[in-house]
């Protein structure tokens, strides 16, 4: 059977009181789903073939009698494929997109990225600034970074400015530079990069300090964004993304004056998602927000913390704010030094004391905690500072849920008997070691290459909690699940097979275990009696396809709230 055989229109029961072939009367149901293979994903990884829904939540989990049990006002023969929980990304940045903007998400290649800009161009006329995202050199043809001379050569008569997947880099134009005030004796910024070609020239990237050019820049307002963040919220259905974890999130929505940005920011906050969600809400995956941490003052005066919300939006962890960089600068900060370049060893972002008094202070307060620490010396400075607060403020025995996000390099035993003592999580991409593969096999020694982004040392040797997620290097969950199963690079060159889960482990790790880290495992993230009706089909078996057949297992339906909010088109 092909994977689009089962597209037809659902069988709809009539409304009232219906009776089986037995005579028995039939209880109601919003929606039944049967004919397939379920997987609850539950302690036991039990497996069953039909579930039924009423009023959002799952109603019955069974065998395929639950369709004679219950009349539902749709009933969906999954014809042999496999139903399971929604995923959850712990880590992703929701894009949006202003008119001046290009979207580079999977160019292939400088050239067709020159076009774009050359077509942007044109339609905004001269002297106006070009915006975008999502450059990967990675997958380009020339294999490099696109450089000043690029960009001038496809628009000499605007300042371009371009981010790379990840945000760690951008590169811009001559013009963008000149705007900028940059020269070849711009010093570095304390946590960046401003990178010169062979001559000492600028070649227009610069490392973890994309303000640089996009601060001059004229200013989005939300209202001018909004949509682009909705539909890009939507564009995560057809993923079977059914929760995320925003890392963009700030409180920032008015004017703070004084000690602070005098202009709201056009970031989202709280109160705009929400206003989104109570509006349409139900079409949507549901939403926890990152909040970067703006400062004692700003922080100590906001009104919620972790937790405030709903089961559709909520605010979740201090995070987002960057202990060090990434290797998409590379800037991370390492305790050896990058291969082939003595005495760098990437960069920290603050000192044990600045650290210290953002995490001390969010404590303080109530809040949960989710850092970005990705290079082994980032995160061994995140866990001391953790580790102090979790000891001297929060208290032995809180429920926490503190988490390191990302977690890249390993770090040496005794960090790692730390975070277990004191119950601190992972926020895992292993997708990182599939698209970053390069970048490590670069600036990484050969151990540092083989466990990069590791679960199961972390999981299975020091019992430490692992959640998955994408920071958007790709999106697609079926990436992360092929990487933490085969551990493979885009080249099929395998690194650090030690470190590999099962698929069962992996698919929990990206279902059950994120509501973990939003305290919500009790109403999603498994298929049992009672929780919220967040669920997908897919067109294979993960289960009983070779690992390497994951990458192109498809997302035929997705169900969030008992409502069906993604179906794959036949064609």
């Amino acid at each position: 059977m092909s994977s689009s055989q089962w597209f037809r229109p659902a069988l709809v029961l009539a409304g009232g009181m219906g009776f089986a072939a037995s005579g028995v009367a039939q209880e109601s149901a919003d929606l039944v789903m049967f004919g397939g293979k379920v997987l609850t994903v539950d302690r036991d990884f039990s497996i069953a073939s039909a579930v039924a829904v009423k009023d959002g939540k799952i109603l019955a989990v069974g065998g395929d009698d639950l369709a004679k049990k219950y009349t539902a006002k749709r009933s969906i023969d999954l014809k042999g494929r496999t139903l399971l929980p929604g995923f959850t990304d712990t880590h992703i940045h929701i894009r949006t997109s202003a008119r001046r903007d290009v979207d580079l998400v999977g160019v292939k290649s400088i050239t067709e990225l020159q076009e774009l800009v050359r077509k942007k161009a044109k339609e905004l006329g001269p002297g106006k600034w070009i915006t975008g995202y999502g450059w990967d050199e990675a997958i380009f043809a020339e294999k490099r970074n696109p450089t000043r001379a690029d960009l001038d050569a496809a628009a000499p008569d605007n300042p371009v400015a371009l981010t790379r997947a990840g945000s760690h880099s951008i590169v811009g134009n001559s013009a963008a530079i000149k705007i900028a005030g940059l020269t070849p004796e711009t010093p570095d910024p304390p946590s960046g990069l401003i990178e010169k070609d062979a001559k000492g020239q600028l070649n227009g990237v610069v490392r973890e300090s994309n303000d640089m050019y996009l601060k001059h820049a004229p200013a989005n307002q939300w209202e001018d964004l909004s949509d682009s963040y909705v539909a890009s919220l939507k564009s995560l259905l057809a993923l079977g993304i059914t929760s995320v974890m925003d890392a963009g999130g700030t409180i920032d929505d008015e004017p703070v004056g004084k000690g602070g940005t005098d202009k709201p920011s056009a970031r989202v906050t709280y109160k705009r998602a929400k206003a989104i969600y109570d509006k349409q809400g139900t079409d949507l995956p549901r939403l926890a927000l990152y909040i970067s941490y703006p400062g004692k003052d700003r922080i100590n005066a906001y009104p919620h913390k972790t937790g405030y919300g709903d089961d559709r939006v909520r605010i979740g962890p201090i995070g987002e704010t960057a202990v060090d960089g990434g290797f998409t600068g590379p800037t991370a900060w390492t305790l050896a030094d990058y291969k082939g370049m003595p005495g760098f060893r990437g960069k920290g972002r603050f000192s044990d004391a600045e650290l210290k008094e953002i995490v001390d202070n969010s404590a303080k307060r109530g809040w949960q905690m989710g850092l970005h620490a990705i290079g082994d010396a980032a995160i061994v400075q995140t866990v001391n500072a953790y580790s102090s607060a979790l000891r001297s403020i929060v208290g032995a025995n809180k429920d926490h849920r503190w988490f390191l996000d990302h977690f890249t390099v390993m770090p040496p035993d005794a960090t790692m008997k730390t975070m277990a003592e004191d119950k601190i999580m992972i926020a895992q991409q292993p997708n990182f070691t599939y698209n970053l593969e390069d970048r490590y096999v670069q600036t990484l020694d050969d151990w540092r290459v083989q466990h990069t982004n590791s679960i199961a040392t972390p999981a299975k040797k020091f019992g430490l909690f692992v959640a998955l997620g994408s920071d958007n290097l790709p999106i697609g969950p079926m990436v992360g699940l092929y990487t933490a199963v085969t551990r493979k690079g885009m080249s099929g060159k395998v690194y650090g097979p030690e470190e590999a889960v099962s698929i069962q482990e992996a698919l929990r790790m990206y279902t059950a275990n994120g509501p973990y880290l939003t305290f919500e495992e009790k109403t999603k993230g498994t298929l049992e009696k009672g929780k919220l009706a967040d669920m997908i089909v897919l067109d294979s078996d993960p289960l009983k396809i070779p690992a390497d057949r994951l990458l192109d297992v498809k997302v035929d339906l997705t169900v969030v709230g008992g409502k069906v909010v993604y179906e794959r088109s036949a064609t």
